[in-house]
């Protein structure tokens, strides 16, 4: 019976750390503002739809890996909020105290709010990310619809047609905006 006890304590103290580790699971929210996030994303124009259909495979697809992303950004924000709080309580107890409502929920309210701000900041980013996207995909349109010939060779891989061109010239216009445009 001991040999019981001792081999299933270690086993849950070996899956305890991995289930820890494990990946954020979106919740209804993180959903909510993937869906919104990937219709910004698509856009309305044929242009910046056809450029969503080679980064993702469908709308879910895109929901799915934007609802994941989510996720992990409201983790990382409130594990921020906390060590910032937590420093920021250790600088200057007093001052924290009388910012923060000096009860014993200070602390959760200085993590809501920062959390808060680093998920606003997250969602700035995301948004301009998605528009250099869309921004892209317009360039290559028009570049396309200028020179279809010379634009499939010029970002196709030498495959049948060179049918990638379009996405590589996304995926190189968007990385180019990311550069030349330094986000907040």
């Amino acid at each position: 019976m001991k040999k019981i006890t001792v081999i299933s304590s270690l086993a849950l103290a070996l899956v305890l750390p991995a289930s820890a580790l494990a990946a954020p699971q979106p919740d209804r929210a993180d959903k909510r503002a993937a869906k919104a996030e990937c219709k910004s994303l698509r856009g309305s124009t044929e242009a910046t739809r056809e450029g969503f259909r080679t980064l993702y495979r469908n709308f879910g697809a895109c929901v799915s890996s934007k609802a994941r992303e989510e996720a992990r950004e409201e983790q990382n924000a409130h594990k921020n909020a906390a060590k910032e709080c937590k420093a920021e309580r250790e600088a200057d107890a007093d001052t924290f105290k009388t910012t923060y409502g000096g009860r014993a929920n200070a602390f959760g309210k200085c993590v809501s709010q920062k959390a808060k701000e680093k998920e606003a900041e997250a969602d700035q980013e995301d948004q301009q990310e998605a528009t250099a996207y869309k921004n892209a995909a317009k360039e290559c349109a028009a570049e396309r619809d200028a020179g279809a010939e010379t634009f499939r060779t010029t970002y196709g891989t030498e495959n049948a047609n060179y049918k990638n061109a379009f996405g590589k010239c996304v995926s190189k216009k968007a990385s180019e905006n990311d550069t030349e445009e330094p986000t907040a």
